[in-house]
């Protein structure tokens, strides 16, 4: 991307404004304001016209600033939301699904919720922090998993000259892995 892009006057203003007022020097103005009105009240004898010049100063501010701050915040989580996108999908063996899924309704973001849970619950049976899972490929892993850790011969049967006669699952791909080729 270039970022000799040029941009409009609101946007050079927002992304100036916000700089500015979250500095220390915003901060040490805003505190020397306040102070400065203190102990100007004596002077005034704490008139009603002495309340209302902070009162709206800081009415007007606090309102400007609001659509600031939104608009700074809807800009920085769109381009969070990007990274993120993007590492989904670079990630092989990550879930597509979730690529733009602030867009989903809050009953789906619920459905989705249950499966990370699901994925959850099957980790903490793996006993195991490395192992991780995609939601389409989660307990079908977790099966396989399970299948293959059971059919590894002991110790003592290794010893004994026995072999365990259990042998692992064929793995088998899952429909999204199966379209592609690729193995998850």
């Amino acid at each position: 991307m270039s970022k000799n892009k040029k941009k409009s006057i609101f946007e050079r203003f927002a992304n100036w404004a916000t700089q500015a007022t979250g500095s220390s020097a915003a901060f040490i103005i805003a505190a020397a304001v306040v102070v400065a009105w203190g102990i100007s009240g004596p002077i005034f004898q704490y008139s009603e016209t002495w309340q209302l010049v902070i009162n709206t100063g800081t009415t007007i501010i606090t309102f400007l600033m609001v659509f600031l701050i939104q608009k700074s915040q809807n800009k920085d989580s769109k381009a969070l939301h990007l990274k993120l996108n993007e590492l989904i999908a670079a990630q092989q063996g990550a879930s597509n699904r979730i690529v733009n899924v602030e867009d989903l309704t809050e009953a789906e973001l619920d459905k989705l919720s249950k499966f990370y849970v699901r994925i959850s619950d099957l980790a903490e049976k793996e006993d195991d922090i490395t192992c991780s899972h995609s939601i389409d490929a989660a307990e079908e892993n977790h099966n396989f998993k399970s299948a293959k850790y059971k059919s590894k011969p002991s110790n003592s049967d290794s010893l004994n000259g026995t072999k365990n006669e259990k042998s692992p699952a064929p793995r088998r791909k899952s429909k999204q892995s199966a379209r592609s080729g690729k193995s998850i």
